[in-house]
């Protein structure tokens, strides 16, 4: 009888101390809430070899965010991925039929394996995600080469396909993609499952090309704002981003009015949202998808190597109303899965 009372309160320290342990930051998380309701984790620049072996990797870790930057090689008329050369690959994507051929291989391959290692992940992992795909477009589109806005798309569809998460889907019926996103019809995130939203930023080297006058955004905002009213929006594989932090509606910057309605995806640097008097509260309140960058960097500086310190920065992120919070958390890859509820 003793030794029967004895294990009986054993189990019950034992129940006790669990129920007291602190779950994971994605328990806290129904996967029935709306992905505009989640703070996620991005890794930046995973495409590359110096931080992931293979791309496959670094989906391992489960972001909510990756980042490929393409250049569309004029020469070729190939979209390359790499950080500096703008006619070569240089990335950690390979040639793959099957999820198993993933991590092994010649690696340096065009956009289009960089998008099937993405697919075929995501069907090897049908309850990961949603992943948003941040493509940074080196010096912009090259449409008068074939590879304009329409070409891109294309590739998208090829490679992802039904992966893919729409403007068209977010649209439904409404009358635009800010009409979609203020009625709050993003999906939740089991309906994302397996899903990719991708989305564009204008590149480093089109901001600095003085001829270069018609920025990523702006062309790949007119090209949606042509398909709707021919009645395609459905052609559409992607979401312009306003990229930079600015205060009050960023996307009053466009001069052209009706293209403003159909940016809803937000991309800037973490400490000029934090500590540049913008009134973050908007983006929540409008449920538009905000993307935080350099999250490491805000004041005080917390590093990339510290898992305590990157779980304290994301969460205040999330309570500054982040939808994913970026940064080279490669090094600390227990933070990158978690989901957080945002504020």
């Amino acid at each position: 009888m003793r030794r029967l009372r004895f294990l009986s309160v054993l189990a019950t320290g034992l129940l006790t101390a669990i129920l007291a342990a602190p779950t994971p930051a994605s328990a806290a998380v129904h996967p029935d809430t709306p992905v505009s309701a989640t703070t996620g984790v991005g890794t930046h620049n995973a495409y590359e070899k110096a931080t992931y072996t293979y791309l496959a990797q670094s989906l391992d870790t489960r972001p909510g965010l990756i980042e490929l930057d393409v250049w569309p090689d004029i020469l070729t008329r190939q979209w390359r991925v790499s950080h500096a050369n703008p006619l070569g690959n240089d990335n950690n994507c390979v040639a793959a039929a099957s999820a198993a051929q993933l991590y092994t291989g010649t690696r340096n391959r065009n956009l289009e394996h960089c998008l099937d290692n993405i697919r075929l992940w995501l069907t090897a992992h049908p309850d990961a995600g949603p992943l948003l795909l941040k493509i940074e477009l080196k010096t912009g589109f090259s449409a008068r080469t074939g590879q304009g806005p329409t070409q891109l798309d294309a590739v998208l569809s090829a490679r992802l396909g039904d992966r893919l998460f729409t403007p068209a889907e977010l649209r439904g019926g409404h009358a635009s993609l800010d009409a979609a996103a203020r009625a709050d019809a993003w999906p939740s995130r089991r309906q994302l499952a397996g899903k990719v939203i991708v989305y564009l930023i204008p590149g480093t080297v089109e901001y600095s090309n003085p001829t270069d006058t018609l920025r990523t955004d702006v062309e790949y905002a007119r090209h949606l704002v042509a398909l709707d009213a021919a009645g395609g929006l459905g052609a559409a594989k992607a979401f312009p981003a306003v990229h930079r932090a600015r205060s009050g509606d960023p996307r009053t910057q466009f001069a052209e009015t009706n293209l403003r309605p159909w940016f809803v995806i937000f991309d800037g640097d973490a400490t000029a949202y934090v500590t540049g008097g913008i009134d973050t509260a908007w983006y929540s309140a409008n449920h538009y998808l905000l993307v935080m960058t350099d999250a490491h960097k805000v004041p005080p500086a917390v590093g990339t190597t510290d898992p305590d310190a990157a779980r304290a920065r994301i969460a205040e992120l999330a309570a500054r109303h982040a939808s994913i919070a970026s940064a080279d958390w490669a090094t600390v890859p227990q933070v990158i899965p978690e989901v957080l509820p945002r504020a």
